[in-house]
């Protein structure tokens, strides 16, 4: 427990992960770690795992109904857990080596048509007064920025530039980056500043807030997504996350470059973004087979 502790303040600390990437990681390691108290009536100690107990353990994980991409997951914080062990010479070989995880069946991510979205923007209405303003602007704001659901909440009053009309917004391991917006959404978040500054006051630096003027929660954002995005469509999904899928997917579809992309989303790897070319290469094909007589 000890070894598993001094990791997880190495990630907290040096490495800067958030508090929910550090409690899967630290669960990962105490349901490994239980596995090896469990395995053949023997206890291991975790940092003597070797290769044929982390294979049992995939084994068991798939066998028990754990989707490879959650298996994938758990393998990848046992390779940070062992490359860590390693730099602090607490063993001598990684046993992930030579370990190779089940491969992930590809998902597509799932978005909401650009006439849905128009519709609910343009035809729905979302209430009056200070709630109704709110709920539309974050519901904008997710569409047109392509912003994650923690960097809206995180969102100081300070962090939104008017004259610049653009977002300074923190990302994953508190990687700042700046997000544009147009006119349509600035002068709607104009609007729902003058009605906070009438129903609320100033009571926090937040800049999206509750009706006390506190700060909003993740679930009470989801659940404004998810309400409002029943009025226009019956996907299953309908969370912060898919506004974000949607936000790419037009882009793209409107000819933004990848590069461009993955620079508004805050993604490190091009090959994050590129899973949006299959999106819009589906979509081409739904719509060559509903349009060609001979499709």
């Amino acid at each position: 427990m000890e070894l598993i502790d001094s990791f997880l303040d190495y990630l907290r600390y040096e490495r800067n992960y958030s508090p929910e990437t550090v409690k899967a990681y630290g669960s990962d390691l105490l349901q490994f770690e239980a596995f090896l108290e469990g395995e053949n009536g023997e206890s291991k100690p975790l940092a003597e795992a070797g290769s044929r107990e982390i294979r049992s353990w995939m084994v068991m994980l798939l066998d028990g109904g754990y989707s490879s991409t959650s298996v994938n997951r758990k393998l990848s914080t046992l390779r940070s857990f062992f490359k860590y062990l390693l730099k602090q010479g607490v063993c001598q070989a990684d046993p992930l080596r030579k370990v190779m995880g089940p491969k992930n069946k590809k998902r597509l991510p799932v978005f909401v048509k650009e006439t849905d979205m128009d519709r609910l923007l343009d035809d729905i209405d979302f209430g009056p007064g200070f709630k109704g303003c709110r709920d539309r602007a974050i519901l904008e704001t997710f569409y047109l920025t392509g912003m994650r659901l923690s960097e809206l909440i995180g969102l100081k009053d300070e962090d939104v530039d008017f004259l610049a009309s653009c977002f300074k917004v923190t990302g994953k391991r508190n990687k700042q980056r700046l997000i544009p917006f147009g006119e349509e959404l600035k002068k709607d978040l104009l609007e729902y500043v003058r009605q906070r500054s009438d129903a609320v006051g100033a009571k926090t630096n937040a800049f999206f807030v509750r009706e006390n003027g506190e700060q909003l929660y993740r679930s009470i954002v989801e659940d404004i997504v998810k309400r409002n995005l029943s009025k226009v469509v019956t996907v299953k999904k309908r969370s912060p996350h898919v506004l974000r899928h949607t936000f790419a997917t037009l882009m793209l579809n409107h000819g933004a470059q990848l590069g461009s992309i993955k620079e508004l989303l805050g993604h490190e790897s091009l090959a994050t973004t590129e899973v949006y070319t299959h999106t819009t290469f589906e979509e081409l094909k739904k719509m060559y087979n509903q349009a060609h007589p001979r499709a």
